[in-house]
């Protein structure tokens, strides 16, 4: 189902989402009633405590957990409403993730790393390993293609992630903490690399708990209690 008119690439419309807690009845709620819109482009950081509900909301962005109760249309499409495999398509086509902790495939190299998304999109051999060299030689990874995430510095290792959330030219980039594991100097070349992603055009959401580098970004998204408490729907 696509939307009828022009809308922002993220619009999330009262979302709840209700834990229960194994064998009981116990609930416990995340997100209290979320109303909020990304526009194409933007540059949005979203934070607050622990507990605040910030990472449900980006599994919920992301397609990895479902609201409670809601509607949230990603590009144009009512994600709510998808069913699991619907869901996966959408997580592989339209969503970019960015995790702390890289989730690169160990056993594989840079460039196999990147094929791989590209392989279960139904890209052919030529044209995945032409898509995956020029993102590798577009983040500085040229002459490290061949080699395993052991082999590359954390740095290194954050660059291929971002490439790989790139691979597939997807809606949203959603970054997760994405310099929790580096040292500063690394860290700083990332959040240089996500700036300039977002000065060429690129959707950007980043979970983060540090101020300073929220303040990078072009709105900050506050969120306690699972309620939004700073940034405009």
């Amino acid at each position: 189902m696509t939307q009828p008119s022009p809308e922002p690439v993220v619009h999330l419309d009262n979302i709840v989402k209700v834990y229960r807690t194994p064998g009981t009845q116990v609930e416990v709620p995340a997100l209290r009633g979320i109303t909020l819109s990304f526009a194409r482009g933007e540059y949005v950081a979203i934070v607050g405590p622990s507990g605040s509900g910030k990472s449900t909301l980006l599994n919920i962005l992301g397609c990895l957990d479902r609201p409670t109760a809601g509607t949230y249309w990603l590009d144009g499409v009512d994600v709510s409403r998808l069913d699991d495999d619907e869901l996966s398509d959408i997580r592989a086509r339209r969503i970019g993730f960015v995790f702390q902790s890289f989730n690169l495939i160990p056993t594989q190299t840079v460039l196999e790393n990147l094929e791989t998304p590209l392989f279960y999109q139904g890209l052919p051999p030529r044209r995945r390993r032409a898509v995956a060299m020029e993102l590798i030689q577009r983040l500085g990874l040229g002459d490290r293609y061949h080699h395993r995430p052991h082999e590359l510095s954390g740095g290194e290792q954050q660059r291929v992630a971002i490439a790989r959330a790139l691979a597939s030219d997807p809606a949203i980039l959603l970054a997760d903490e994405p310099t929790g594991n580096l040292d500063s100097q690394n860290g700083a070349i990332i959040l240089g690399l996500l700036d300039e992603l977002n000065a060429q055009g690129r959707t950007i959401i980043m979970v983060t708990h540090d101020m300073s580098i929220a303040r990078r970004c072009r709105r900050i998204v506050a969120l306690r209690d699972g309620r939004l408490v700073d940034g405009h729907p």
